[in-house]
């Protein structure tokens, strides 16, 4: 019954040629059929699983700087991704990627992952024939040298299987409009960019506007059929300037939305702007802080970079298979790893938070799940992980985080990741809960890191596990006055363990801050909503010395020009 269901709904969702994503899907179904039917090599295994995808982006960007276009860019790419798995859902050929070094990789041939942007059938099924064949020979020798491996391993009644099963969708998202007015951007930035003529202290800016629209047909074995569709839009400001001592100094501010009217346009542009620019020239004069350990205030940008560095990460499932990688939680489920007031969930289905679009949504991950709020601690507990089809030991199921960048292969990444606090303080009685630690340690200051640059991890087993992020600004709280000072010079450093064990209290103040995380399956848009946290201990460290000498002549272009005098 269940068979007849599936039947009928793929039967429905038979393509429709004039709308030429189903073409593509069309060809992907053919192709995949006769993959399917007659791809052997004569005494060796046929594939079990078979999927073909077919990623497109469209991009259109402007970019000024010094009341000038720099940048007038339309791209347009479509990338294939093709799964093919020799064994069986128990024991199959993925693992490490030494796995896939073969004998015949001198054969000097290797096959290309482009699809053709005119979405030419034929040619499409060409480039999945020659990408299906060189895959089904690696993963037909990586296959067997894994079986190999095993005559010299103990059995091992907890190794999960290498591949789960699950339930094939059939889905075709409408088109997702994505209109961009290019020449108002441009006209928008050579007026912005034109505003920091004024300022001769930052001796470089630029300012960016795009749109970004990924479109996908998927299609399975197993029955999957999907077509989706994803835009972002995005405006980045960006100025650098150097401190007397020669330190450089950047500062930026960065906005996503799932629709242009998000992004902020004239006074509210300009406000921005002017925030960027005030803190800029205040860093310029800030002192320098010598390495320091003690309590802090994290604001929820600087927070979400942390749980995203310090535990989002960690709880990537692959990691949890990988002997090479620290595996920081394994074994932790059921066990406390975070305070008991702290509950963590990534929420790839949640479009919103605040009136502020998360770049982390999607329907349908990387290999065809249906994306799942999952949560991952609750009250402190260790509840699960973040899976693709990868299963983990006790988890036999994705929960919908199988996610890469077009062409590469998905693993289990991140998407919303949401921190949630039972007990929470307004941002004042926060601060004094900073001065009343600094206090009880004897230290003459606590800090207060408003912002980040970002962040990034090291999960490897053979490395130490420790994160470190960039803040970017950072104010010594007194201890004495709560006068806040802002310094320079410093990026935080620490253990994932120790520092996340320390965080006493948190705030009523949650924030989104939306990016994109690179890892092994490249880059992918997320989010993070955090609120302010109270860490009774935390290590900075003096950043690498960048430094530099400030251009030698004045800008030609913010010196007023000179105009004759006639007598």
């Amino acid at each position: 019954m269940a068979f007849a269901l599936l039947l009928c709904s793929l039967l429905a969702a038979a393509p429709d040629r004039n709308d030429p994503r189903q073409r593509v899907l069309s060809a992907l179904v053919e192709e995949l059929s006769r993959s399917q039917k007659d791809l052997r090599i004569r005494g060796h295994e046929a594939p079990y699983f078979l999927s073909y995808s077919v990623r497109g982006s469209e991009a259109r960007e402007v970019g000024a700087k010094y009341g000038a276009i720099f940048l007038d860019h339309v791209r347009r790419e479509r990338r294939l991704q093709v799964d093919v798995r020799v064994g069986s859902y128990e024991f199959d050929n993925t693992g490490s990627q030494e796995m896939f070094d073969f004998d015949g990789q001198d054969s000097g041939y290797s096959a290309g992952r482009e699809a053709p942007l005119d979405d030419d059938p034929a040619a499409l099924r060409n480039a999945l024939w020659l990408l299906t064949d060189d895959l089904y020979k690696k993963a037909l020798s990586a296959y067997l040298k894994k079986k190999g491996k095993e005559v010299y391993r103990p059995d091992d009644p907890e190794r999960p299987p290498s591949f789960s099963r699950e339930e094939p969708h059939v889905d075709v998202m409408p088109r997702a409009e994505h209109p961009f007015d290019a020449e108002a951007w441009k006209r928008e930035l050579r007026l912005q960019s034109d505003r920091l003529r004024s300022h001769p202290e930052l001796f470089d800016s630029q300012l960016r506007a795009g749109v970004d629209r990924e479109e996908r047909e998927m299609a399975s074995t197993e029955g999957a059929r999907l077509i989706t569709e994803r835009v972002i839009y995005g405006l980045h400001v960006q100025a650098w300037a150097r401190a007397p001592d020669g330190m450089l100094l950047e500062d930026s501010r960065d906005f996503y939305g799932a629709g242009e009217a998000e992004l902020p346009r004239g006074e509210k542009l300009s406000g921005k702007i002017d925030e960027m620019v005030a803190e800029l020239l205040a860093l310029r004069s800030a002192p320098v802080l010598d390495p320091y350990t003690g309590p802090a205030l994290l604001a929820p940008e600087a927070a979400g970079v942390l749980f995203h560095e310090a535990v989002g990460h960690r709880l990537e499932g692959e990691r949890q298979n990988d002997d090479k990688d620290g595996r920081t939680f394994k074994g932790r489920v059921g066990k406390p790893i975070l305070p008991g007031f702290l509950t963590i969930l990534d929420d790839p289905t949640l479009a919103r938070f605040g009136g502020v679009s998360l770049n982390g949504l999607y329907k349908y991950d990387d290999q065809g799940v249906p994306a799942q709020r999952t949560v991952l601690v609750e009250r402190g507990v260790l509840k699960t992980f973040l899976l693709s089809r990868a299963p983990v030991a006790g988890f036999s199921r994705s929960n919908g985080h199988g996610r890469s960048s077009p062409g590469r292969d998905p693993v289990a990444r991140m998407a919303n990741l949401i921190v949630q606090s039972d007990r929470t303080l307004p941002p004042a009685k926060l601060k004094e809960a900073l001065i009343a630690e600094a206090r009880r340690q004897e230290k003459p200051f606590g800090l207060l890191i408003r912002d980040v640059t970002g962040g990034n991890t090291d999960t490897s087993g053979y490395a130490y596990q420790a994160f470190k992020g960039q803040p970017r600004l950072v104010y010594k709280v007194d201890a004495n006055t709560g006068e806040e000072t802002l310094v320079r010079g410093v990026e935080i450093v620490g253990t994932p363990l120790t520092s996340l064990g320390k965080i006493t209290a948190a705030g009523d103040d949650p924030r989104v801050f939306d990016g994109y995380c690179g890892a092994e399956s490249g880059f992918v848009p997320v989010s993070t909503v955090a609120p302010t946290v109270l860490i009774t201990e935390i290590e900075l460290q003096r950043t690498r010395k960048d430094s530099g000498r400030s251009p030698v002549l004045a800008s030609p272009w913010a010196t007023p020009p000179v105009t004759a005098v006639k007598r």
